[in-house]
């Protein structure tokens, strides 16, 4: 989760809603070097073309100041993830809303994935004076499937489904450094809590590399023959890049060598920011949507991998910000979620849109493109 392309540190503690976060402190790019298994472009081409050309909702799915029973202050919404409940043919939306002093994750139910009726809060704030006292983003699930096309129905692990979640320490602003990852637990998949109460990622290990030295953000879950994969997007000044952790139990995890697994390209689209990765299997190879902060914007990117620890991006983005002829996503389009309705074929992807709107989120909301056209019904 970012904050603005202005700054995304809290800083600026109105600007901290923009898409990308800026810091006070000199940007370091990790050095470049050759990305095992690189993709040549001829692949990467025929691979990103089925998420291009994507069609526009005319509108916000869930507004900046969405109506939830208890909670009056809302600014704006963010980082949406969508997923079902097992024997549940309904759809489920995780997502995040700001009041000024941090912000709490929420779900929302829907039958047809354009029309949201909120259902209230997910995970809160956590106690004061420990790791996420200022925020809970959710939505790093275990899913029983990351086939792209797979229903994104949540899994049980022992009894209990799993979410890997974003955290901050402090209340007062958006994501105030330094910034954790926790891992939380449901019965029911609407109501989480935490499954241990340290963190699981931070800047204090002792394997903490210099690219991420300054703040731990947005994490994402894949499991894969009998391994867990937290890919996890991280801060060195103004600078954010994508690592990735591994785990046989949820609970503990250990840093890739080979960290980050996908880094800033100097000039292009993705120059400032690689963050908030989304993995899926597409075939035989994996798919990461991401968001890259470059050339004057927040656009909607891809990587793609053989094996999961390497990863080469198409330099182009996939959807730019300012696609929405409303002006819906003018300012910001990033932060995604990705989902496939066999009903009628299509995928739907989720995404945070901004317009820059006056206020301290730019009116910030939960925007919609589909990979074909829908029918406008009220």
């Amino acid at each position: 989760m970012k904050t603005g392309i202005a700054i995304r540190m809290v800083a600026c503690l109105v600007m901290a809603w923009a898409a990308p976060r800026a810091d006070a402190g000199t940007p370091a790019t990790a050095p470049a070097r050759p990305q095992a298994q690189s993709i040549d472009s001829a692949t990467l081409d025929q691979w990103s073309a089925k998420f291009r050309n994507w069609h526009y909702w005319p509108g916000h799915v869930i507004g900046p100041s969405p109506k939830i029973e208890g909670f009056d202050n809302i600014l704006g919404t963010d980082v949406p993830t969508v997923y079902q409940i097992p024997g549940d043919p309904k759809w489920y939306m995780s997502f995040i809303a700001f009041d000024g002093k941090g912000y709490q994750s929420f779900v929302a139910r829907s039958e047809d994935l354009t029309h949201w009726t909120q259902l209230g809060l997910a995970m809160g704030f956590g106690p004061k004076g420990e790791f996420d006292n200022g925020g809970c983003v959710i939505g790093a699930f275990l899913y029983e499937s990351y086939d792209l096309k797979a229903p994104r129905r949540l899994k049980k692990h022992e009894g209990t489904y799993w979410t890997l979640y974003g955290a901050y320490p402090r209340q007062g602003g958006y994501e105030l450094r330094p910034g954790y990852e926790g891992v939380a637990g449901s019965q029911d998949g609407l109501r989480w809590k935490r499954a241990k109460d340290k963190y699981i990622l931070s800047v204090h290990e002792a394997d903490c590399g210099q690219w991420e030295k300054d703040c731990i953000y947005q994490p994402w879950l894949v499991e894969h023959e009998g391994k867990f994969y937290n890919f996890y997007n991280a801060a060195n000044g103004s600078r954010e890049q994508m690592g990735l952790a591994t785990s046989t139990n949820l609970l503990d995890w250990t840093r890739h060598a080979g960290n980050p697994v996908l880094r800033n390209r100097p000039g292009g689209y993705d120059d400032r920011f690689c963050s908030d990765g989304k993995v899926f299997r597409d075939g035989d190879h994996w798919v990461m949507f991401y968001f890259g902060v470059g050339r004057g914007g927040a656009h909607i990117m891809a990587a793609f991998s053989r094996d999961l620890l390497g990863w080469t991006s198409h330099p182009e983005p996939l959807y730019k910000a300012g696609g929405n002829p409303s002006g819906l996503d003018k300012q910001y389009a990033h932060k995604i979620s990705l989902v496939y309705d066999p009903k009628n074929d299509t995928f739907y992807m989720f995404y945070n849109a901004v317009p820059g709107r006056g206020g301290p989120t730019g009116g910030r909301g939960i925007g919609l493109i589909t990979s074909k056209p829908l029918p406008r019904n009220p």
